[in-house]
């Protein structure tokens, strides 16, 4: 065992030092450190009351708002372990995280009826349900109004590796997994974000909030409760772009967190250029990479604040950063272009073979990391365990190589990749070039079986705004950008791209529809 601070001591501490400082901000109401501190600390009396403690986990279904704000720190300050889901679950896959993860606590946001009965009727080791809003049952406001009277005011001593947060991947290739998120562990990568991702990082900062705190905006906040920067909530759970700008210029926003899906959004409206965004400093996108002709526009719309990093939900979003200084506008190669950055401070990057031995630079393998921003193992799935952990670094399941400079640029995930003729395809690669097409808005390529060839790729394309595609002249568009044995064998137009409820483009399910229409 070795003692660790509970991740509940930073909000205590800020709480102390700037008591009066704006913490969170949503629609019309602003809280201070001091009243979150208070809404907190009487919060997790209420849970211990119920008999909810120290490694017990608890389910948070709910949009953003200062009650999925406020869960995290409760569930800490008593040792008890978060498991928030992502909102835009169905109700049978919500269950099965409540089940999968014996959460002896559901709080539920009020506006999913459906995914509260399921999970209370999947999951036999619940004991305590909480709404989030008006409904049935004790809500959250009923928790903090009873333990204010005694409330939690000392964090429970936990070590190390006392799990604080199981983070629940997408589930992609199968059931999701529930990464173990220990206290040490987040307090490693909350001083990385810090160092790595926003420097300088204060009180004077605000932090827009544009995704949900369930996953990486979650982590995101933790950083701006260390520092004292107020965290602030778009009105609903949709994207609203002019309002996510009105609030930018309103509160001196510097940093947010951000997918390159929401980016493209945000850059693209017209409203980017209607309100003043000067204040902005980081602007950090994750979550996948981002298309370089994307990656360009951002910059012209809102100039050298551009943070990328690459990370996984099990390494904590911590892997790789590329800050401001090496993005540019212009293809130079003194710049990484196309890369995704250096590794982040503390952690080790390698590109391992089939056989688990180190790839030379410029070669292409498996992404694989080591570090204190690891997660402890996959909840109760030791067979996940041994081949995440084999060879004794986590392996991402991402392709891609290293650079002369330790630069790494990913070439896509190993299940995309598909063999044509002989030669591997790397889908991201082609996906680049078509979306360099004036026409093309958005690129999706997928490898098929194919008779002469094993397996051919189809392009899935989306017309930009006002165009539309040409898929002879978007071919004749490849010649000389692209090796032949790498061009689709097809082109097929579609209104729009599916999306996961991460923002994701799941390649299995455009198999799926391109089947259904009969286009394979």
């Amino acid at each position: 065992m070795i003692p660790t601070s509970n991740l509940a001591s930073p909000l205590l501490q800020t709480a102390r030092r700037l008591p009066d400082h704006p913490a969170l901000v949503w629609r019309e109401r602003t809280w201070t450190w001091a009243e979150v501190a208070t809404r907190v600390t009487a919060a997790a009396a209420g849970l211990r009351a119920r008999g909810i403690g120290a490694g017990d986990r608890v389910l948070v279904h709910a949009r953003n708002g200062n009650a999925i704000f406020e869960s995290c720190w409760a569930c800490w300050l008593i040792g008890a372990v978060w498991v928030p889901t992502n909102f835009r679950l169905s109700p049978p896959e919500v269950a099965f995280l409540a089940a999968n993860a014996g959460c002896r606590a559901h709080l539920f946001d009020t506006g999913f009826p459906e995914h509260r009965a399921a999970a209370r009727a999947g999951n036999a080791a619940c004991m305590v349900e909480v709404a989030i809003g008006e409904g049935a049952g004790p809500s959250w406001e009923d928790l903090v109004a009873e333990g204010a009277a005694s409330p939690v005011t000392e964090t429970v001593a936990v070590d190390r590796d006392h799990p604080a947060w199981l983070f629940y991947t997408s589930g992609t290739t199968g059931r999701p997994k529930g990464g173990t998120l220990t206290h040490g562990q987040l307090a490693f990568v909350v001083v990385n974000h810090i160092a790595d991702l926003m420097p300088g990082l204060s009180e004077r900062d605000a932090s827009l909030v544009v995704a949900p705190l369930s996953h990486g905006a979650g982590i995101h906040a933790m950083a701006q409760v260390a520092r004292g920067a107020a965290s602030v909530l778009l009105p609903g759970e949709r994207l609203d772009v002019p309002e996510a700008w009105r609030l930018v210029e309103k509160h001196r926003v510097s940093n947010m967190f951000t997918v390159p899906t929401i980016l493209n959004a945000l850059c693209r409206d017209a409203s980017v250029d209607a309100h003043d965004h000067s204040s902005l400093r980081h602007v950090i996108y994750a979550g996948a990479p981002m298309y370089r002709e994307d990656q360009k526009h951002a910059l012209r719309k809102l100039g050298p604040c551009l943070v990328q990093y690459f990370g996984l939900g099990e390494v904590t979003g911590n892997i790789t950063v590329l800050p401001p200084e090496w993005h540019s506008l212009e293809d130079d190669p003194a710049f990484p272009i196309g890369s995704c950055g250096y590794p982040r401070t503390g952690i080790e990057v390698a590109i391992l073979d089939a056989q688990n031995r180190r790839l030379a630079a410029g070669e292409t393998g498996e992404i694989c990391v080591r570090g204190p921003a690891v997660m402890a193992g996959y909840f109760e799935n030791p067979v996940a365990n041994e081949k995440a952990f084999a060879g004794g670094w986590f392996h991402t399941g991402d392709l891609g190589h290293l650079d002369a400079r330790g630069f790494l640029h990913i070439t896509g995930r190993q299940s995309d990749m598909y063999i044509s003729g002989g030669s591997n395809v790397y889908p991201r690669e082609v996906e680049e070039v078509l979306l360099t097409h004036p026409d093309v808005a958005e690129a999706c390529v997928v490898g098929v079986p194919h008779e002469k060839w094993g397996e051919a790729g189809i392009a899935v394309l989306v017309a930009a705004e006002g165009g539309a595609i040409d898929p002879a002249s978007v071919m004749a568009h490849l010649d000389g950008r692209l090796g032949r044995y790498k061009w689709p064998s097809r082109i097929v137009v579609w209104d729009a791209l599916p999306r996961s409820g991460y923002g994701k483009v799941p390649k299995a399910e455009v198999k799926r529809l391109l089947a259904e229409r009969g286009d394979i």
